[in-house]
């Protein structure tokens, strides 16, 4: 796919990019939907809960190596814009390599991730004991779901939305087959749901890396070891991802406490937080869609060195997510106690998500900013404002959550998760005049159409000035 560095970015440009991967990614949090559907249909709540727990502690896991995908992406959009082939190749095997032997090692440490895992959540017997069975069959899926960020990446990063979307919804669609035939017609439980997440981890990293290699024969470009090796430019892609990989298990590790208080409360406060946060990040899944074209279009302005195309990127796919952002608040709000009702059959569980739907109805319109600027400091590789940033972020949520939860429990919960997505705001918005430097350098860097739109600006303004003078 060639870039042409002067093309504008148009309204047009950020939905080709976005529409695909919203498609694509809202299928994702679809699996949870799914899946806890499928296990809602049996009396027990705890069911719920033990799926909710063991897919909480693969987020973690996984999300923990979400830098695969974000490096990925900036980098390979990055090497797009200079229009760098034989590095935009060598972007994909380093991301592989670090992902195959990151998925190895996670298995070799299986017991004690278990472990840990589940003693740091808690939840009741019943929870554990299921939730350990999914974590037992699902975690055999670790290197294909980690190469499978890597693709992704890779594939967004040159706005080849059309490919991540044929990769990611193959992925969710035979998930959620799977569960379905496995717990509904062959009377498995949570057993039935990990083994279908494994099955489709790695049939679709098969689709993923197949398509992968056909761009590259398509590149005609011949792969380098010496330079897919080279120290410089492997040593950057280590210290970005390490930036990146903590920014991640902040975030990871937010969400995490969040579970885990809701289930020391008990069964059916942390069913009910599981089935308002799969709304929720149904939504989340969504508005990210404008994120990754914003990462996309960000990462090829500042590999071009295009200031107008990084401005316009950024205006125009904040205003599409701001939009969808309220709508899927509304639709929450609205939509939700249907939702509940379909999605459990649990009278408790139901009574306690109606109570807390109105915080998961706010979540989407308040953390829109916040998904953005993960885009667009992903696409300018910003990685140390990332990882400071959301460290900082962090610790708001910990106070708030400190301050909250012992007056209004499980209200102040989401109350304090919704003030987290408000302090990524406003925190990674402080450091967009230092990243736009950064990237630009002052305005002598400016394109030269830039320099003239600038200079016709400014040669006008006197113009007019001259003219109320005159009047005078």
């Amino acid at each position: 796919m060639s870039f042409d560095a002067k093309a504008p970015v148009t309204n047009r440009s950020v939905l080709t990019v976005a529409v695909p991967i919203m498609l694509s990614n809202v299928s994702e949090p679809m699996i949870g939907v799914v899946n806890t559907a499928v296990i809602g249909q049996l009396d027990d709540p705890y069911y719920i809960g033990a799926i909710a727990v063991g897919a909480l502690i693969f987020s973690f896991i996984f999300w923990s190596f979400g830098f695969l995908r974000l490096s990925t992406g900036g980098l390979s959009a990055q090497a797009m814009g200079a229009g760098d082939r034989p590095e935009l190749a060598a972007v994909l095997i380093r991301a592989l390599m670090i992902a195959v032997a990151a998925g190895v090692l996670l298995i070799l440490l299986a017991p004690l991730i278990r472990e840990a895992g589940f003693g740091l959540i808690g939840g009741s017997p019943e929870i554990r004991q299921h939730g350990e069975t999914y974590f037992n069959h699902r975690i055999w899926s670790a290197p294909a779901a980690l190469a499978n960020y890597c693709v992704m990446g890779w594939f967004i990063g040159q706005s080849r939305a059309g490919l991540a979307f044929l990769v990611q919804l193959f992925l969710n669609l035979t998930n959620m087959a799977l569960s379905a035939l496995f717990v509904l017609h062959l009377g498995m439980t949570s057993d039935g749901v990990g083994l279908a997440a494994l099955i489709a981890e790695w049939s679709a990293v098969t689709l993923a890396l197949g398509l992968a290699l056909v761009m590259l024969r398509g590149m005609n470009v011949r792969l380098s070891w010496a330079r897919i090796l080279d120290p410089v430019r492997l040593r950057r892609t280590l210290l970005m991802n390490a930036d990146v990989m903590i920014r991640t298990l902040c975030l990871v590790f937010a969400f995490t406490w969040f579970t885990a208080r809701g289930a020391r409360a008990g069964d059916v406060v942390v069913a009910a937080n599981a089935v308002l946060l799969n709304l929720f990040q149904v939504a989340a899944y969504l508005i990210d869609g404008f994120a990754y074209a914003s990462e996309a279009l960000v990462g090829q302005s500042v590999g071009a060195r295009n200031r107008e195309r990084f401005r316009a990127a950024i205006r125009l796919t904040s205003i599409w997510a701001m939009v969808l952002g309220v709508l899927c608040s509304l639709a929450i709000w609205f939509g939700g106690p249907w939702i509940i009702d379909v999605m459990t059959v649990n009278a408790e569980v139901r009574e306690a998500a109606r109570s807390y739907l109105p915080w998961a109805a706010a979540a989407p319109v308040l953390g829109v900013i916040c998904f953005q600027f993960d885009g667009i400091f992903t696409g300018a590789m910003a990685t140390k404002d990332m990882r400071n940033m959301m460290i900082v972020s962090l610790g708001i949520f910990m106070l708030a959550w400190w301050l909250l939860e012992t007056r209004f429990g499980n209200h102040g919960l989401w109350a304090a998760l919704n003030i987290f997505f408000v302090a990524r705001a406003v925190t990674f918005a402080s450091r967009m005049p230092s990243l736009e430097k950064r990237a630009f350098g002052s305005c002598f860097t400016m394109s030269i159409s830039s320099r003239i739109k600038l200079l016709s600006h400014r040669r006008n303004k006197v113009n007019r000035r001259r003219k109320r003078y005159s009047r005078w």
